[in-house]
């Protein structure tokens, strides 16, 4: 059956995109708690991305808890009903639910350490997607096993900092290719001054300090209560708001004795003018104002292995110059003082002092705004919700179960073993049948091209003697296909006679492109770069009588990777003749909504737009880049459909004002189209690209419109190309490169 949507593409920018139905394992609103705000802030951003999908909640309650839900709440679990774990499962295998976000805190869940969760997650059918707010450093043996569980259940597992991916990778041993970053949201606030506020709240003419957040004693709020005293020496009119109700748990266990503690050391030094409680549970609209009346912000908190704050992150939202005790997220966060100051637990000299500095040196108390803003922006929610749903998007798409395959997966270990096996003391053999090399094919220059592309990367990677063996032969091979005239032989039998009289434009542009590559490693030794300086200035003339159009792109990125060692006016002029031919195909072929080159797309088509990117980057020439993207962009319009990347096929091409060909789709269109959109990405600064290059990739691993894995992990091969049947299962030498150029590439991502 076929998946392909011909009436509608879909691409995945930042106003279109794939949304499933979501639903979201959590407490939420009106419960206050911490994760409930975050939900619901984290759904309704997503929601606004396609509100006719709306998600959906499963609520966690205590016993005693009786809040009234909105709509979106589809069912409760008691949390210390096990029971109510399985059916909910069983409720949502049911449904129309397509993936399921847990919000993960332990508290929150029943059993020791939350292992009630469990319960639900063996029973659940559908994908699953896990948010851990709180990750333990040197856990016990019993959480260290729940937390490794739900990982398995997982499809995949979100932290909010590097830390968190960290401790995940060294104390419970999940691997860091199943773990995503995304940043805790925060609401958009333009970075303005603070009197305006001030005046609104009555604060005018006052230094403020503030924390908020739901009040407990791991808050370590007195620790600032004892630093006022200090700072009140030299700023009398310091003004410290300790923003928050008494959390609902700590109300239940001991009523109001930790804000009554508060209280009475306020009045026993004396500072009740200075000191202000706004004991409630605040609006976004009210925080946020009291946020942007604030001057400096702090967490005093006490748990140094506090992975998460979402009252931390608020503040690094709104652009506020933050101390902060050295918990994880907080050092994290701060990046070694960009973003704030450090101080030492249960120290109010070292909190007196920081407030002190930064108020005696504005100059730095606003270069530590500028930069706190400059992350919040990355971190609004609008951009979270986004990244949540393009996981989720992906994971969902992957059909359940099988999703942790294609993305866990993503990045397999780098194999050269089917490379050596199609490689033999001359060079790499063209063709296979199955994984065995076909010597009757002979070999090409073309493939042996791109092979050296393939090692030399891998040797600056690993530095291995197996990768500098294969350079040698390779090199050697282009060497002995070189004609007298610059130009290269394409065809060897493998008995060794040339099979052609002139290999083309073509073969001799991935030669431009391998031999420059290899001339621009740093770690190839000068011996070997020796001889491909040799090939490269026996070419070097016949530069400039290329004609084909892939011909002149792969010569265009061969020169490239030369100017980075070498400063030659000729290379550059060469760039510039070949980058205005490519610009006047484009000008010749382009029209109405065909936004390419040619008049019929065929192969190889990501380097087109690539080249005119890397002209771009030698010469600064604006057309170059405007007509690269443009190129780009129609590209992806016509080859990302529904999320999933769908290549020309070769049966058919796509001939201007006809259908395209969706079959069959062949390996090296998925390497070239990596390539050119992380140099959209590398130039335009946006991660959208880099996204989408992810979105390609997974082609070779079951997302493409067969479900059909492409890559052969047992041997390191890749299949010669998907058909309307299925893969062509034989695994030569073009397929297979084009996996590891692929595969290294995004490697350097």
């Amino acid at each position: 059956m076929e998946i392909i949507t011909k009436t509608k593409i879909f691409k995945p920018t930042e106003y279109s995109i794939y949304k499933p139905k979501i639903c979201f394992l959590t407490t939420y609103l009106p419960k206050p708690c911490g994760i409930a705000t975050f939900t619901y802030e984290l759904l309704r951003h997503i929601d606004r991305y396609n509100i006719l999908i709306p998600s959906r909640v499963v609520a966690m309650d205590g016993k005693n808890d009786n809040y009234n839900y909105p709509e979106e709440v589809i069912k409760t679990i008691t949390i210390e009903e096990i029971d109510d774990y399985r059916q909910a499962a069983e409720y949502i295998n049911n449904s129309d639910i397509e993936i399921v976000s847990i919000q993960h805190e332990f508290g929150i869940f029943g059993g020791e350490y939350g292992e009630y969760i469990i319960e639900f997650l063996n029973n659940l059918k559908k994908p699953c997607v896990t948010t851990f707010h709180t990750v333990v450093p040197n856990p016990t043996q019993k959480m260290r096993e729940i937390v490794r569980k739900i990982s398995e259940k997982s499809a995949y597992i979100v932290v909010m900092t590097n830390i968190g991916k960290d401790l995940l990778k060294e104390y419970y041993g999940i691997s860091k290719r199943k773990i995503e970053l995304i940043y805790h949201g925060v609401p958009f606030s333009y970075l303005r001054p603070t009197n305006y506020f001030k005046e609104k709240l009555n604060l005018s003419n006052k230094i403020v300090l503030s924390t908020f957040g739901l009040i407990n004693r791991g808050k370590g709020l007195e620790y600032v209560i004892y630093a006022i005293p200090e700072i009140l020496r030299e700023f009398p009119n310091v003004c410290y708001l300790i923003i928050g109700a008494t959390h609902p748990n700590i109300v239940k266990q001991e009523g109001e004795s930790y804000r009554e503690f508060l209280i009475k050391e306020i009045e026993r030094l004396n500072i009740n003018e200075n000191v202000e409680f706004i004991n409630k549970f605040l609006s976004l609209e009210e925080l946020l104002d009291y946020l942007c009346a604030t001057d400096i912000y702090i967490t005093p908190y006490l748990n140094p292995a506090q992975i998460t704050s979402g009252t931390l992150s608020y503040a690094i939202g709104c652009g506020k110059a933050c101390i902060s005790t050295s918990y994880l997220y907080a050092k994290d966060i701060f990046e070694d003082g960009k973003r704030g100051i450090l101080v030492n637990f249960r120290d109010p000299d070292g909190i007196s002092d920081a407030v002190k500095y930064l108020l005696k040196n504005p100059e730095k108390k606003k270069e530590i705004e500028r930069e706190s803003y400059k992350l919040g922006q990355k971190m609004r929610w609008e951009r979270v919700a986004w990244e949540y749903l393009t996981l989720f998007s992906r994971v969902s798409s992957g059909r359940g179960e099988s999703a942790s395959i294609y993305f866990e997966d993503r990045l397999l270990p780098i194999k050269l073993t089917h490379l050596e096996t199609l490689t033999d003391d001359v060079g790499i053999i063209q063709h296979a049948k199955f994984s065995m090399a076909d010597r009757k094919t002979g070999y090409t220059t073309d493939d042996n091209a791109r092979a050296l592309i393939v090692v030399t990367k891998h040797y600056n990677m690993c530095i291995d003697q197996k990768s500098l063996n294969l350079i040698n032969t390779y090199l050697s091979f282009i060497y002995y296909m070189q004609k007298s005239n610059g130009r290269f032989h394409n065809l060897l039998s493998y008995d060794r006679n040339f099979l052609d009289t002139d290999g083309g434009d073509d073969c001799f542009g991935r030669c431009i492109w391998a031999i420059g590559y290899l001339l621009s490693s740093e770690f190839i030794y000068e011996n070997i770069k020796g001889a491909a300086k040799h090939i490269f200035e026996l070419a070097f003339p016949q530069i400039e009588n290329i004609n084909s159009l892939r011909g002149m792109a792969n010569c265009i990125e061969g020169l490239y990777n030369y100017l980075k060692v070498e400063d030659d006016k000729r290379a550059k002029e060469f760039v510039e003749k070949l980058a205005n031919r490519m610009v006047e195909n484009y000008k010749n072929s382009k029209e109405g909504n065909w936004k390419w080159f040619e008049n019929v797309i065929t192969y190889e088509n990501g380097k087109l737009p690539l080249a005119l990117l890397i002209a771009y980057e030698v010469t600064e020439n604006r057309e170059y880049f405007d007509i690269g993207m443009e190129a780009l962009n129609f590209l992806i319009d016509i080859t990302i459909i529904e999320n999933r990347y769908i290549p020309i096929g070769n049966n058919g091409w796509y001939v201007k004002g006809g259908k395209r060909a969706y079959y069959d789709q062949q390996p090296i269109e998925v390497a070239c189209m990596i390539e050119a959109l992380k140099k959209a990405e590398k130039l335009t600064g946006d991660e959208k690209y880099g996204n989408l290059s992810l979105i390609v990739f997974d082609w070779f691993l079951g997302r493409n419109t067969k479900g059909e894995m492409m890559y052969d992990s047992v041997t390191g091969g890749c299949y010669d190309g998907l058909t309307k049947n299925g893969p062509n299962r034989n695994q030569g030498a073009e397929s297979t490169l084009s996996y590891l150029l692929a595969r290294l590439e995004i490697e350097e991502r």
